[in-house]
């Protein structure tokens, strides 16, 4: 079974290595890349010339041009699904542009090329089933979990809200300590920065167009920034006014008194 895989980024690379360890064929179309000469393929046709699977591992932004031109090119013998970090706007795309003829879906796998380098695991994976598509999605499921991974099935608004309050928010609270030099020197960071630690690794170490992507794109991730930044206003405010004693962390393991 061969797999066309369009795009070469650092999670492309790192998702070809995953499918080719699973005994898939790759190929890949990317004219940005430097793609290894097995894997690559001189054009978006040539790519996904006998696929029975093509995998959009662009950048959102690009997403909908890609999908014009490769319209032409499939059939209904293959099926279509996209690896981005935010699902309304590839699903509608999907939906619009494939519409009912080519099967689809929308997943987002929830690792990256350093938590694979760590050989971390489950492997987890959102799905977004196209109501178009339902046997595409029981597919696709099954394709994600022949290569390890957890799938977790969502619609594309629930994906979205959820990423905007873990992902997005993540990566914005990690922006702005890469930004100040915090984390550079770790050691007299206590065990307590250790999570925070393995955030900035994350943002330092992924495509520099996803930190935009997962900001900008989302459609819940300013509101959720705005509430962050809310929140934090009011605690440094109240940090003047109020014994420490008062702004504790409950304690969430003690029963209620």
């Amino acid at each position: 079974m061969t797999i066309a895989l369009l795009g070469y980024g650092r999670f492309g690379q790192a998702f070809a290595g995953l499918l080719q360890q699973a005994g898939y064929r790759v190929a890949v179309f990317d004219p940005r890349a430097d793609v290894p000469p097995a894997l690559r393929r001189s054009s978006l046709a040539e790519a996904v010339r006998g696929a029975t699977w093509v995998v959009l591992a662009a950048p959102v932004p690009a997403l909908e041009g890609i999908l014009r031109e490769l319209r032409p090119l499939l059939d209904s013998s293959q099926t279509v699904f996209d690896v981005g970090s935010v699902k309304q706007q590839p699903c509608r795309l999907m939906d619009e542009l494939l519409g009912p003829a080519i099967p689809h879906a929308g997943t987002h796998p929830l690792f990256g090329p350093l938590s694979l380098s760590r050989d971390e695991r489950p492997l987890r994976t959102v799905l977004c089933a196209s109501p178009q598509h339902p046997d595409a999605a029981r597919r696709t499921r099954a394709l994600l979990a022949s290569i390890g991974c957890e799938v977790i099935e969502r619609d594309p608004a629930a994906h979205d809200r959820a990423m905007a309050e873990t992902h997005a928010l993540a990566f914005f609270i990690a922006k702005a300590l890469v930004d100040m030099g915090i984390g550079d020197d770790l050691s007299l960071a206590p065990p307590s920065f250790l999570g925070l630690a393995n955030m900035l690794a994350a943002v330092r170490g992924d495509a520099g167009h996803l930190f935009a992507a997962i900001q900008r794109e989302n459609p819940y991730a300013a509101e959720a920034r705005a509430s962050l930044i809310a929140h934090l206003d009011v605690i440094h405010r109240r940090l003047s006014d109020v014994e420490g004693g008062a702004l504790s962390i409950p304690d969430l393991t003690e029963p209620p008194s």
